[in-house]
């Protein structure tokens, strides 16, 4: 079976956490045998890195990519208050993609197209015009989810309403998908029910993200004094507004009883020198691998308060055998026990009582990392997830 899988941003190398699971999904499909042809949009924060990837991985995927500019337009985005667009999907439309998918369309045929995300949906049509093969979109988020969280966070009352907008907006095109595709293979089961709810009668899955257990061996915990850590890109939202109540609202109340406890802090788009005057966190800015990172610290916080879909970097975590604090919104669409395979806090008060608890305990830590690990292993094996996708697939045929 021969599958086109399109890309809004390049799965290789996978330098956050919607690189890798689009990569997965990539690697699950050519080792189950399917021919997987690539086709991404690269931009200012995600480039087409050629010259990182394989020749294997090229001639495997025979991957394409064409460069567009998303970054905001102040003047299309306040067209778009005009026109009725919604700007955040908008943006990711480019004519030159449009003409280098119809052209591809046209010389090759293809089993199944695969969209990875809402934001390479505008092409639809181009699809459904050059192509009769079924369309699966794989969510990552329900976007206007996470737009509606951050207009109730938001204190400025502008502000507040013109994320509403972008909410009620985004909430309407995503209805609209729904009658576009043949399939959805959302990234939990919290956002499979979500488009139950808003009335999808197409086949529906819950596809998560995938790990390869041999990638994530579990480091061994010398029981001293743990370590904080969080690791997230700094150049979206939802992570500048968690590190900014963790700041302000929650080490506050935490160093209170530790006051030597600190976060360490590592993610795309953080610079070295961010925070330097902070006595609450320790920068390591952008890391070469995510997962050494975390096999050098002890206890993942996650404070995020207007996230959708799921965390990449909390199953990462968690597969490497590390004891995580979340909020709930966090922790979404990860079917874990709290107090057994995580801790949820959704108050400053709750997370920092969490952090100093754990601080003070560090055979908990192993424990709560021990189980995490084994919920890691079970419920998200790159190979059963994509047998599910590839099952969805041939029903589709």
């Amino acid at each position: 079976m021969r599958v086109l899988q399109l890309c809004h941003k390049p799965p290789f190398p996978a330098i956050d956490g919607g690189c890798l699971a689009m990569h997965n999904i990539t690697s699950g499909l050519l080792a189950a045998g399917y021919d997987v042809k690539v086709l991404t949009a690269f931009t200012h924060k995600h480039d087409l890195q050629l010259d990182a990837m394989s020749e294997d991985y090229k001639q495997r995927t025979d991957i394409e990519g064409v460069f567009i500019d998303t970054q905001v337009n102040i003047v299309d985005a306040f067209s778009s208050l005009v026109t009725q667009d919604s700007y955040n999907i908008s943006r990711f439309f480019s004519t030159d993609l449009d003409i280098k998918l119809a052209r591809l369309l046209k010389r090759q045929k293809f089993d199944v197209v695969h969209v990875e995300s809402l934001f390479m949906t505008p092409y639809l049509a181009t699809i459904r015009r050059f192509s009769r093969a079924p369309i699966v979109l794989r969510s990552h988020n329900l976007e206007y989810v996470i737009w509606e969280r951050m207009a109730e966070g938001a204190s400025n009352p502008a502000k507040r309403t013109y994320l509403r907008y972008l909410s009620k907006k985004l909430k309407e095109y995503e209805l609209s998908v729904l009658s576009r595709v043949d399939a959805i293979a959302a990234i939990s089961n919290r956002d499979r029910k979500h488009y139950e709810a808003l009335g999808c009668n197409k086949p529906l899955i819950s596809l998560p993200f995938g790990i390869d257990a041999a990638n994530y061996p579990p480091a061994e915990y010398s029981g001293s004094t743990p370590r904080f850590f969080h690791i997230g890109a700094m150049d979206w939202q939802p992570n500048l507004e968690a590190i900014d109540w963790l700041e302000n609202a929650i080490l506050p109340l935490a160093q209170r009883s530790q006051p030597a406890l600190k976060v360490h802090l590592a993610g795309k788009g953080l610079s070295p020198s961010a925070y330097a005057n902070s006595d609450r966190f320790v920068v390591d800015g952008e890391v070469a691998s995510a997962t050494r990172f975390m096999s050098e610290h002890d206890v993942m916080v996650v404070p995020l308060r207007s996230a959708g879909g799921i965390r990449v970097k909390i199953i990462e975590a968690m597969a490497c055998g590390k004891a995580v604090i979340s909020t709930a919104t966090g922790a979404e669409g990860i079917d874990g026990e709290h107090r057994k395979h995580f801790i949820i806090a959704n108050t400053a008060e709750e997370f920092a009582a969490a952090m100093n608890e754990l601080a003070e305990n560090p055979a908990r830590v192993e424990e709560i990392g021990r189980a995490a690990r084994e919920l890691a292993l079970s419920h998200f094996d790159n190979v059963s997830i994509v047998r599910r996708l590839t099952e969805l697939y041939q029903t589709l045929r």
